[in-house]
């Protein structure tokens, strides 16, 4: 059999299982001070700082989640109480069913017959602000997970950032095949799924920009800035 449906998920890659495996023979909380628990601590940090630098970042601005619904999810809603979401009907179910289902405040924007954000519709929008004195939170995959679109996130995201607001991107599908270094997106937010790109099920991470808001929605025992 030839599997070829890569954008649902990919198969494990061989460095992952390794990787995994040898988590498991590791007996120790990361967040314990003794040694079995510094050693399990400097394994997550190890990839936290893989991550940061396949996304050109610092490692501390890493959130290690459960995925990449998680990932979005942290994002949305901690980035603030007084915010005005904008996003299309191109967006994940991850984030319209959120959406929907919390009747957040939210305005749909255009597409293009291309299968683009409309910038330009983006744009007057920005300038017109009906949702007056909230932020404007833009919510844009990086590319879309069934038509493979590739969306203008820099460009987006700058007309976000004049307006005063902040942009949250989807890479989960760029992940592994384009560049998805933060200072070229420059968007404020970027949420990523491992299994998507040969990484296990279950995990998945966001990154905030440094200064970013970005409040715990999970409380706990202090694991990952909860």
């Amino acid at each position: 059999m030839i599997y070829a449906d890569y954008n649902a998920t990919a198969p494990l890659r061989p460095e992952a299982r390794a990787a995994m495996m040898s988590a498991m023979d590791l007996v120790g909380n990361p967040s314990s001070v003794h040694r079995c628990g510094r050693s399990a601590r400097r394994f997550v940090e190890t990839a936290r700082v893989a991550i940061g630098e396949a996304l050109g970042s610092r490692p501390e601005d890493i959130v290690f989640t459960s995925g990449g619904t998680e990932a979005l999810h942290l994002a949305m809603r901690g980035c603030g109480e007084a915010v005005h979401y904008l996003y299309s009907d191109l967006e994940h179910d991850a984030v319209v069913d959120l959406l929907e289902r919390r009747d957040l405040p939210r305005t749909l924007l255009p597409v293009t017959p291309a299968g683009l954000l409309d910038l330009e519709a983006l744009a007057q929008l920005l300038d017109a602000r009906p949702w007056g004195d909230a932020v404007p939170v833009l919510l844009l995959q990086i590319a879309n997970n069934e038509t493979g679109v590739i969306q203008p996130v820099m460009e987006a995201s700058a007309l976000v950032r004049e307006a005063g607001g902040l942009s949250i991107c989807d890479g989960v599908q760029g992940l592994g095949k384009i560049d998805l270094r933060v200072a070229m997106l420059g968007a404020d937010y970027l949420a990523l799924s491992a299994h998507k790109a040969g990484g296990p099920q279950g995990v998945g991470a966001l990154w905030a920009r440094p200064g970013a808001p970005l409040k715990p929605v999970q409380l706990g025992g202090g694991q990952e800035k909860s």
